[in-house]
């Protein structure tokens, strides 16, 4: 294995791929899924009550997390940039990372916005604002630990 290749992080000493694009691929699917799931009537309650945006839609993705088409549409292209962006472990740990602040930024949104108002336009719920938070710092956590490992990898001699 060239150093190149191992600098690219796109596979490990033994073949394998890079923690840290395994780690994109997986948050990136994982949102693919929270995407579609949340137009799956049954797993979304209130379903007839699915808005495109706005905080009038009543629709819940597993009867706890306010969701709208506009939600759905933002975690299908976070899922779809997840995966996309999982092939080297520089865009992984970029993704990550920015996936990560962009979360936070959400949480913090959802912490000063009126709920109530049109300012709720994705919408979010105080559900929705701990899973951001959540997501905000395990997504940091992940591509910077991991990140800094795919630049130092450990040669096997």
């Amino acid at each position: 294995m060239t150093q190149e290749r191992m600098e690219m992080g796109r596979t490990g000493a033994h073949g394998d791929r890079s923690p840290v694009r395994t780690a994109a691929a997986v948050v990136g699917a994982v949102f693919l899924l929270v995407g579609i799931l949340g137009v799956v009537p049954g797993i979304t309650t209130n379903y007839s009550q699915l808005g495109f945006a706005g905080q009038t839609s009543g629709a819940m993705l597993l009867g706890l997390f306010q969701v709208s088409i506009l939600h759905n549409m933002v975690h299908l292209l976070f899922g779809v940039a997840g995966l996309a962006l999982s092939r080297q472990a520089r865009t992984a740990t970029s993704y990550l990372i920015g996936g990560g602040v962009i979360y936070l930024v959400l949480w913090i949104y959802g912490l000063v916005i009126n709920k109530q108002s049109s300012a709720n336009f994705v919408p979010v719920n105080s559900a929705d604002n701990w899973l951001h938070l959540g997501l905000g710092i395990g997504m940091i956590a992940l591509g910077t630990l991991l990140g800094r490992r795919a630049q130092n990898p450990v040669v096997e001699r």
